[in-house]
């Protein structure tokens, strides 16, 4: 009975022990997103400016961004400054991340980790990227042509922004399907020779996702949905690479037992450590 209580106690100090870890990391990651705040906020006039080029590159002489209620454009900057802020403070924000995380993975997961995270990330600015200077300009470009002598385009500030937002932000999720496809295959939950072949449905998935994600207008459905059937496809590349990788090196673990003893030896040692 004292063993048990003695097991409860140790179980419920470790639970509170990660509690207040958790607090302490995020603590932190907000005081990395006031400080970015801060730095931000300054140059959220200029922040602004960037992002509203390609709409404003396309705009009538005669036709400028507007504002309809006095704190529009002061709520607009902070909300850009906090975003701006929460990008620069991500690199602290995903450190405190990886330090509460880390303990609890095994080797070959922490070895994994920073590799997903970097080609997440790099997939993520792509999409924006591409939504910034590909769909944009032409999505706003198709919208201005509507307007006339007897009708003036002239979005406003805080639209414009929630706009721009939400689609760049659809843009680089979506742009996140390799890395999916590749976790959904190596953890098992999704099979390769299914995926092949369902290219059609995965090709119809895509057309309904970027209908949904996209500027309400064809051409920007067909310029999301076609990169992100290409990504399906490349997702569809990078899981055959490494599966075939797995099969080599189970091939070589049953030709080489020796090996393969000393492998899980050196394996289970960096766990421990």
């Amino acid at each position: 009975m004292a063993s048990a209580d003695k097991l409860s106690s140790a179980a419920e100090n470790t639970f509170i022990g990660h509690l207040l870890e958790l607090r302490r990391r995020v603590m932190f990651s907000v005081l990395a997103l006031f400080a970015g705040f801060l730095v931000s906020y300054p140059f959220a006039k200029q922040i602004y400016n960037i992002l509203a080029q390609p709409l404003i590159s396309v705009l009538p002489k005669d036709s400028h961004l507007i504002y309809t209620s006095l704190p529009e454009v002061f709520l607009t900057y902070v909300q850009l400054s906090l975003i701006s802020g929460f990008i620069l403070a991500l690199p602290v924000i995903l450190y405190q991340f990886w330090a509460f995380v880390a303990p609890g993975l095994y080797a070959h997961e922490r070895r994994i980790f920073f590799p997903i995270l970097f080609a997440s990330l790099t997939l993520f600015v792509a999409g924006i990227a591409f939504a910034y200077f590909v769909v944009f300009p032409n999505a706003f470009r198709f919208f201005v042509s509507f307007s006339g002598n007897d009708i003036t385009a002239m979005p406003k500030v805080s639209n414009y922004l929630g706009l721009i937002v939400k689609f760049s932000l659809a843009f680089g999720l979506a742009f996140q399907i390799p890395i999916l496809v590749v976790v959904l295959v190596r953890i098992g939950i999704l099979q390769l020779d299914s995926l092949r072949r369902g290219r059609r449905y995965a090709f119809l998935v895509c057309a309904i996702a970027a209908a949904i994600l996209s500027p309400p207008d064809v051409l920007s459905m067909v310029l999301l949905m076609i990169p992100m059937y290409l990504l399906f496809e490349l997702g569809l590349l990078f899981s055959t690479y490494f599966e075939r990788k797995a099969a080599r090196t189970a091939t070589n673990s049953v030709d080489d037992p020796e090996q393969a003893m000393n492998e899980a030896e050196k394996s289970f040692r960096d766990e421990e450590d």
